[in-house]
């Protein structure tokens, strides 16, 4: 038999182990729980990840120093040792036991925010100095101006960025496997576990998957950079982006 064969022979007979793990008779795995934990994950990255960004834009150096060591520190060290404190220290901190779910959802929203709040820095501070000045002249507060003014345009220039970090997001789910979260690579794990002698082609099937699930996004991220750079050439650079209207000063 051929290697393409073998390899169909393994996605025929374990399919659904592949998509959704030993669900309903045990907890949703496979490709669904990946898609699942990286869509929650960067939810739950993106609120943290703007909140850290402007607090780093922050002219108020008491909140601004924090932040900073917090995001490099993120950054700075392997995700898997950001896994091993959070698996160990979390229940510590709540006084229970946390799934391995759980536990890969918080590193991921930690670890991922970081990423994110150094995406949306990038894009307020890529903005025309201008602008900043032009809404305190208005009015406007540091923070209502930032809400109102500078973080929608910033948001719409850093969503390919943002798009992109949600493909190496489920990239980052691989590491589930280590603290048995039942996601894709866990459940390759245990295909290869049962059949011993093919672990290549469980392998190769595994890596087509991610493949094809990252090089979508990828596409779709390049996608919506040629519309954005696009609608900057039909756009004034001080102009907002369509549908995003600043408030009157008055309702800061």
């Amino acid at each position: 038999m051929t290697m393409l064969g073998t390899i169909l022979d393994i996605v025929r007979e374990n399919w659904l182990l592949l998509l959704i793990g030993q669900y309903p008779n045990g907890p949703l795995g496979g490709i669904a729980a990946t898609l699942i934990l990286s869509v929650l994950g960067i939810a739950c990255a993106f609120p943290l990840g703007v909140a850290m960004a402007l607090a780093s834009l922050s002219p108020w150096r008491a909140l601004r120093l924090p932040v900073f060591a917090l995001i490099y520190l993120a950054r700075g060290i392997p995700l898997l040792l950001i896994i091993l404190w959070v698996y160990f220290l979390l229940p510590l901190l709540i006084g229970h036991a946390v799934s391995g779910f759980v536990t890969m959802l918080v590193t991921l929203a930690v670890y991922q925010g970081a990423f994110i709040s150094e995406i949306v820095r990038s894009g307020i501070q890529a903005l025309p100095k201008g602008q900043m000045d032009a809404a305190r002249a208005l009015g406007h507060s540091h923070l209502g101006a930032m809400r109102w003014v500078i973080l929608p345009q910033a948001l719409f220039n850093t969503i390919p960025s943002i798009l992109s970090q949600f493909v190496s997001t489920i990239k980052d789910t691989t590491l589930g496997y280590i603290i048995n979260v039942p996601e894709l690579t866990f459940a390759a794990g245990q295909i290869n576990n049962r059949l011993m002698i093919k672990p290549f082609e469980v392998y190769a099937i595994l890596a087509i998957a991610y493949f094809a699930v990252c090089w979508t996004l990828t596409w779709l991220a390049n996608v919506l950079e040629r519309r954005i750079a696009a609608s900057r050439t039909h756009t004034a650079p001080a102009a907002a982006p369509s549908g995003l209207l600043t408030p009157r000063a008055g309702e800061v």
